[in-house]
């Protein structure tokens, strides 16, 4: 598998991060880069994330084993359409969107079948976005979730699944709606709240006081809403009732909490807390 030459569409945190790590790992084959701006290609060149850049989806494809799809959610439909027409046989299609039914309804639609499309989705990340956040330690020790549904060729998931081991993932297979379900609450829910919180406290008259003030817990929780707000609107619509349902769970456990405090019942909200602090505590080990 060191010599499966690999290209990127998308070259910026995880999509470096993927190039970088597999450049740290001692991957000999081919890395390409299709990019948008020249600014980024000339970029991943400096640096050696890719052995070659270009904005034209024909040339980055031709003749390549895999190609990974590293962009916004909204914009996977558009891409595949493009590849569909010059993509090679043999190229196994993966992807490392937030949503797996959203890609793999779209890829149904534009390529009929999905024998050779794996659908995945690392879980790494950092609020950091673009080449200069790529890290090649990004996916050590992490999950990477694959999707593949029924006709998926085995072949194609072991290729896209010896890529992401060498980048030092652990690789686990899920069902889509599974995944989507689970991510909405894991990871699509708490982003929106950070979303959230911040807003409502930079609109308030004393909004510059506050985040003056605020303490580490502050930082902390609300870290990931200097995330790409173009990625996670795009997660929003297309895990939209996923989402959703995690919201309603997350409002009624709220006005629990709320209701506890009205009426000042310690004993309910110690209780919580104390429930919450042991499932965290058992989480983060």
């Amino acid at each position: 598998m060191r010599s499966t030459s690999v290209c990127i569409v998308g070259f910026g945190l995880i999509g470096g991060s993927f190039a970088a790590a597999l450049k740290s790992a001692g991957h000999v084959g081919e890395i390409v880069g299709v990019v948008k701006r020249t600014e980024t290609g000339q970029r991943a060149l400096e640096t050696g994330l890719a052995d070659r850049v270009t904005t034209s989806i024909a040339e980055g494809i031709a003749g390549v084993d895999v190609v990974l799809l590293a962009v916004p959610m909204l914009a996977m439909r558009e891409l595949l359409e493009a590849i569909l027409p010059v993509v090679a046989e043999h190229t196994v299609i993966t992807d490392a969107g937030s949503v797996k039914r959203c890609f793999i309804e779209d890829a149904r639609a534009v390529f009929g079948s999905l024998e050779r499309i794996v659908p995945g989705h690392p879980i790494a990340g950092r609020e950091a976005s673009g080449i200069e956040a790529a890290d090649a330690t990004l996916f050590h020790d992490r999950k990477v979730l694959l999707t593949p549904v029924p006709e998926t060729r085995a072949g194609a998931v072991k290729t896209v699944s010896d890529l992401w081991a060498q980048t030092g993932a652990t690789v686990e297979c899920l069902a889509p709606e599974h995944h989507d379900r689970v991510l909405a609450a894991t990871s699509h829910l708490p982003h929106v709240l950070a979303y959230a919180l911040v807003d409502v406290l930079a609109r308030q008259q004393e909004s510059e006081e506050i985040f003056r003030y605020a303490a580490g817990g502050f930082r902390d929780f609300t870290r990931i809403a200097s995330s790409d707000a173009v990625m996670w609107r795009d997660v929003c619509l297309t895990n939209r009732e996923a989402v959703v349902d995690a919201l309603d769970d997350f409002f009624r456990g709220l006005d629990a909490l709320r209701q506890a405090i009205v009426e000042g019942d310690g004993d309910t909200l110690e209780s919580t807390f104390r429930r919450a602090k042991a499932s965290r505590d058992s989480y983060a080990g």
